[in-house]
């Protein structure tokens, strides 16, 4: 069975289990806001040796898309949580999970926003912010979050030995994540914004969470970022060092001065190769040394 034949296979057969997703299917390609994609440093993945495509991702109200990718043999994989930048389960987050797959991970990106509308199709981030991004609660991530570490348990992934990593959007909640699951081994955060003020969808951000690490979290950032002030990174080096919880005290945050946010998203004018392919070598070498 092919993986979108599995995928509808999965679904419930009776449309009102499904009201609570407008989106119930992954699209093709590239968010239309990150138009137009540089050709030239855009890496893709191949497919061989993997099993890659969609699932379907079971939770309390329905059933989530998310892009799986693992290797095509074998089974007991290490499991790694891919979240999502602001524009959605998109092309380079899917070659993401296949990237890590390669490596011999069960990669899961699931789309976080399906409640709330589809980013893929804005032509303008403001748009995506205000129309999508802003009505998505805490809350509900975490839970399909835990959904997906659920479905990989049941689906060859070893839950046991699970890791986060995410961007933007992603990265921030990858702090939250780690300091929600007590079962989570590691995570790797790509400049996610560290504080904000409180909403009742983002009640907390990741400074205020400083102290409740579960395990220890690896901070991508970069020094050029204008959305993430350095003097926020360094609070959070602070709050980190000052935490009573060990996972916090091991937790880091690496700096690379000359690159902008955005720096490891290959098909943007923000990619900056060599800090983007020496933090996924400090990624890979953080989850190896906490056993993923």
């Amino acid at each position: 069975m092919n993986d979108r034949a599995e995928f509808d296979s999965l679904m419930p057969a009776h449309p009102l289990d499904r009201r609570g997703f407008l989106v119930t299917a992954l699209g093709a390609g590239f968010a239309l806001a990150t138009q137009p994609v540089s050709a030239q440093s855009t890496i893709n993945t191949p497919v061989d040796g993997l099993n890659a495509g969609e699932v379907a991702i079971p939770t309390a109200d329905g059933r989530m898309p998310a892009y799986r990718a693992q290797p095509a043999q074998g089974g007991n994989f290490r499991v790694i949580l891919v979240v999502q930048e602001i524009f959605g389960v998109h092309e380079h987050i899917k070659d993401v999970c296949r990237r890590l797959a390669k490596l011999g991970y069960q990669a899961i990106a699931p789309e976080l926003y399906a409640r709330q509308g589809d980013p893929r199709q804005y032509t303008a981030i403001p748009d995506i912010l205000a129309k999508v991004v802003s009505k998505v609660p805490d809350a509900q991530v975490l839970a399909d979050l835990d959904a997906c570490v659920a479905w990989a348990g049941a689906n060859g992934g070893d839950s046991a030995r699970l890791g986060i990593t995410g961007f933007c959007w992603g990265g921030r909640i990858t702090w939250l994540y780690v300091a929600h699951n007590p079962g989570i081994k590691a995570g790797v955060a790509w400049y996610g914004r560290l504080t904000s003020p409180a909403s009742e969808m983002t009640p907390k951000h990741p400074i205020d969470l400083a102290s409740d690490l579960k395990a220890p979290v690896l901070g991508l950032y970069g020094g050029q970022d204008q959305g993430i002030p350095q003097d926020s990174v360094e609070k959070m080096r602070k709050a980190l060092a000052e935490a009573p919880a060990p996972a916090s005290r091991m937790s880091s945050i690496h700096v690379y001065a000359d690159a902008p946010h955005a720096f490891h998203a290959d098909y943007r004018p923000s990619y900056r190769k060599d800090a983007a392919e020496d933090g996924w070598r400090r990624m890979q070498e953080w989850f190896k040394a906490r056993g993923l």
